[in-house]
């Protein structure tokens, strides 16, 4: 059953004011509890979305990033089941203004690794699980209200992609161009799907994002469609592991035409070895060995000097491997999705100054509606950056993002996050 209490209906609100007169949806991302299935996946938005709720926001509805597999997909809508599960989601006050159509298998399972990025872009199932989502997110959404919903970049880019492939790839993201836009005539819905370039994929780089609109999507299309409803997800941490820098990127996008329809709020591990004494290396790579993991992919950017380019290696255990034999030096950015109120523990920093610049950045985006708070990895982060319990760890997140967004608004009575650092501090100790 998808229903086992009714709860008395809730109206739904944006977050307002976090930045001077526009209005952000802001949220955290239902993959961090995520089910295979679609009875799983209702027993963990009531096990963890409902407790972070109860802490966040009590009185008025909570934003999430929902993640639904293909399955739960398409389970979803056989019968009565989505009517049930917008009751349900209405009445708990649960918003999912904004879905992770990224992973389409089961984001849980003992080894996920290079398994995320299939299908590709070029395959017509992935074609067919995101017109499902957005036929799911039409019917959960009230009326009025946009919609956004992060996509794979395209493909994993080894072996390279062919540009069969990548035309492919571009005529199946124009078809749901194209039905975004029949939705909007139809039903007055807007919903954008946003691409998310992420390390070692097709779109790496904001560069990568420009150059496959331009030469694949764009030509011989109907430009005003195409750039209405296909948009950019823009991941900190995925920009901050290839040192790409924030405002740059969002300045190119932004210089290009392309949209950016939601801004996952992340961070990534950081390790600046050429900042720490000689005695103090090994600890740092001791430290960094803790995050070796086997279920997620890590990918890993080595920056030997200041002007260097960066080395990359699709996985954090290669990076370590090919160090035994080198000098321990440079700076170290890995793929691990980090508490994004963590600044250093230990020998080891995050990419939480990234945060801030990309959130100065971003307030100049007029269409931007949709903040995504996205740390995926609580279940297997080190037992000493974890939470007594998963949905006090998501409350602190958010609500030192909240702070963030205070102090830009030179509201120092309502910020709380140099105090989060101080407390975190303390308490790793």
């Amino acid at each position: 059953m998808l229903l086992q209490k009714v709860l008395p209906t809730v109206y739904y609100t944006a977050f307002s004011g976090l930045a001077n007169a526009m209005s952000y949806q802001v949220g955290y991302c239902t993959n961090v509890h995520a089910g295979a299935d679609l009875e799983r996946t209702c027993d963990n938005l009531r096990q963890y979305a409902l407790a972070v709720k109860h802490i966040v926001s009590p009185r008025a509805p909570l934003g999430i990033g929902l993640w639904l597999s293909a399955a739960a997909a398409g389970d979803l809508r056989q019968g009565s089941r989505l009517d049930q599960f917008r009751i349900w989601l209405e009445a708990a006050g649960l918003l999912p203004f904004t879905f992770n159509g990224f992973p389409y298998g089961d984001f849980h399972q003992h080894v996920v690794k290079h398994r995320v990025y299939q299908p590709a872009w070029f395959e017509r199932a992935r074609l067919d699980y995101t017109l499902d989502l957005i036929a799911i997110q039409h019917q959960l959404l009230p009326p009025g209200m946009e919609g956004s919903i992060s996509t794979l970049p395209v493909q994993w880019s080894h072996p390279e992609p062919t540009s069969d492939q990548l035309a492919g790839s571009a005529r199946n993201l124009a078809a749901v161009a194209e039905s975004l836009r029949r939705l909007y005539d139809r039903a007055g819905r807007r919903i954008y799907l946003c691409l998310e370039p992420e390390p070692g994929c097709v779109l790496q780089h904001s560069a990568d994002v420009v150059r496959f609109f331009e030469q694949y999507l764009l030509p011989g299309r109907d430009e005003r469609v195409l750039r209405e409803h296909l948009r950019v997800c823009h991941d900190v941490c995925h920009a901050a592991v290839m040192f790409e820098d924030q405002v740059q990127a969002i300045g190119r996008y932004r210089a290009a035409g392309i949209g950016i329809g939601k801004v996952q709020v992340s961070s990534a591990v950081v390790a600046d070895l050429d900042a720490l004494a000689g005695e103090d290396r090994p600890r740092a790579i001791a430290q960094l060995r803790e995050f070796d993991e086997q279920r997620y992919l890590h990918q890993t950017c080595i920056r030997p000097a200041k002007d260097a380019a960066p080395e990359f290696f699709e996985d954090l255990p290669l990076a370590l491997q090919a160090f035994d034999e080198r000098p321990l030096r440079g700076q170290w950015r890995v793929h691990f999705h980090v508490p994004i109120y963590v600044e250093r523990f230990g020998m080891l920093a995050t990419s939480q100054s990234d945060i801030r610049s990309c959130w100065q950045a971003v307030r100049q985006c007029a269409e931007l509606r949709h903040l995504e708070i996205e740390t995926y990895a609580w279940p297997v982060l080190p037992e000493a950056l974890r939470q007594a319990t998963l949905a006090e760890g998501i409350a602190a997140e958010m609500r030192w993002f909240q702070s963030v967004a205070a102090e830009s608004e030179g509201d120092p009575s309502r910020s709380s996050s140099q105090t989060a650092r101080r407390e975190w501090s303390s308490n790793s100790t």
